[in-house]
């Protein structure tokens, strides 16, 4: 167990814009490098991905309203079983032709729920390629394990489909680097499934900002807390039932026996996941940050510790985690945990109704501090609010649940060839953030000094080197898209 410590940031560095080449007010990169313990690590050029972005495409035929648009679902869990029928019911004219997953006891309930609405019975397949081979097929959803995220949507791109996959959207910054690159390449529609994009009340919480009534940015606090603590016993290794190709479960991920821990709850792993509080939860309140403030760089330096604090088990993730990141002229912070019962996301009556949330109590929001006011932004219909002296309100929207806005922005662009809400260069933007903490975390709570420019670490080699993996033969990720 990683025992509690103190902790302070070692220094404030300003970062400038993801695509920029210098930081305003802060040491140059250079100075980083000769400084660090480190000193053989280079700067690096500037990432291939980068030179291939377009914001439009011209490949492509639209469609019109009255042709039907033939989806498949990739990961069909809870999660995946549910978006696949919430897609379905957007009353956009789309036709399931596969519901795709390695283990059989996943997505009956989808597929018998699909029956019933389109009057014919999805194909359950097992090897997403097999969805990939059939022409008929416009779009997929992909809501596997993360570890499968960037090489099912690659190989996707490839065939052709547009694609909508799930966050984290990446499990190391070099995969988010290629499923950028396979995008442009291939001129496909990609939608990241962090929904807040299609929230239109975050665009008024970001032109309140704009406007200058918070005066200057200071801090940006954000949180994913969780209810917890959660037990957890490890399950013995064994052979894997037949109902499950646990080869292909696996994937890119390193050779595994099987186990029931690692198959039901992967989020636990390094292997397959960033963490459920981290990859699977905060990512969506830091995509909300970026997006409030107008998509800002990439920070210059990250520092994050924590600990598995409640229970001495075999999980590799910590409970608690707290990460500070070095921005342009202010501070992010991220603590993300499932370590308290009173914290928490937000009720339905939140959700779908025109409530604003206890922000004290709600564990999923962000914060952020200005030289004159403060504002609270809520996920996933939580709205804003604007606070003056005193506690006094002076701004504030109410929100709605927007996944359903969401999925449709996704299918009117594989419509209209248009760019959804959530582009996958903003969900990689977004993702650096989550790997950076964790990599910080996972090479002994260091801090570390990171290239906006290069998307490299300055001073630490094995974080370096974690910034991409290492894949089992068949399953690698492409050097050449």
């Amino acid at each position: 167990m990683k025992r509690r410590k103190f902790f302070v940031l070692a220094s404030s560095c300003a970062a400038g814009l993801a695509l920029a080449s210098s930081c305003k007010g802060s040491k140059s990169e250079s100075e980083f490098t000769e400084n660090s313990e480190t000193s053989n690590l280079s700067l690096g050029k500037e990432p291939s991905y980068r030179k291939t972005i377009k914001t439009s495409f011209s490949s492509g035929t639209p469609k019109s309203a009255s042709d039907s648009i033939v989806v498949a679902l990739i990961g069909a869990g809870l999660w995946g079983s549910i978006l696949i029928k919430q897609a379905s019911e957007t009353g956009e004219n789309i036709l399931v032709k596969y519901i795709c997953d390695v283990d059989d006891t996943k997505g009956g309930h989808a597929i018998s729920e699909l029956e019933k609405k389109q009057g014919f019975k999805p194909i359950r397949v097992r090897d997403m390629r097999k969805v990939f081979d059939d022409k008929e097929v416009d779009a997929v959803f992909i809501a596997t394990p993360e570890h499968w995220h960037a090489l099912a949507t690659i190989w996707a791109c490839q065939a052709g489909k547009d694609v909508y996959v799930e966050k984290c959207i990446s499990h190391n910054i070099t995969e988010g680097q290629k499923m950028i690159e396979a995008t442009m390449k291939y001129e496909r529609v990609v939608q990241c499934g962090t929904f807040n994009r299609s929230t239109p009340e975050a665009l008024t919480a970001r032109d309140y900002i704009k406007s200058g009534e918070l005066g200057d940015l200071v801090a940006v606090h954000v949180k994913s807390m969780l209810p917890g603590p959660i037990p957890f016993t490890k399950k013995d290794e064994t052979v894997a039932p037949n109902t499950i190709d646990w080869d292909l479960w696996l994937g890119p991920a390193p050779k595994a026996p099987y186990s029931v821990s690692r198959n039901k709850s992967w989020h636990y792993y390094w292997d397959y996941g960033s963490g459920n509080a981290m990859g699977n939860e905060a990512i969506h309140q830091l995509d909300l940050a970026r997006l409030v403030l107008d998509n800002p760089g990439l920070p210059s330096s990250v520092y994050c510790t924590g600990g598995r604090y409640f229970f001495n088990d075999d999980r590799d993730v910590p409970d608690y985690q707290l990460a500070y990141f070095d921005c342009d002229n202010y501070v992010m912070t991220l603590q993300a945990g499932d370590c308290v019962s009173y914290l928490g996301k937000s009720g339905p009556e939140i959700r779908y109704g025109n409530e604003f949330p206890n922000w004290s109590h709600n564990g999923t929001h962000v914060e952020i501090i200005g030289t004159k006011r403060m504002m609270y932004v809520g996920r996933m219909g939580g709205g804003w609010q604007v606070f003056d002296k005193g506690g006094e309100v002076v701004a504030g929207q109410t929100s709605y649940y927007p996944l359903k806005a969401h999925l449709l922005n996704f299918l009117d662009c594989v419509r209209t060839r248009k760019q959804p809400n959530s582009n996958i260069v903003e969900g990689h933007n977004s993702s650096i953030l989550i790997h950076l903490a964790n990599l910080s975390y996972r090479t002994g709570s260091k801090q570390l000094r990171f290239s906006p420019q290069s998307e490299t670490i300055l001073n630490d080699s094995k974080a370096q080197e974690m910034i991409s993996c290492h894949y089992r033969k068949g399953f690698e990720i492409p050097t050449e898209v």
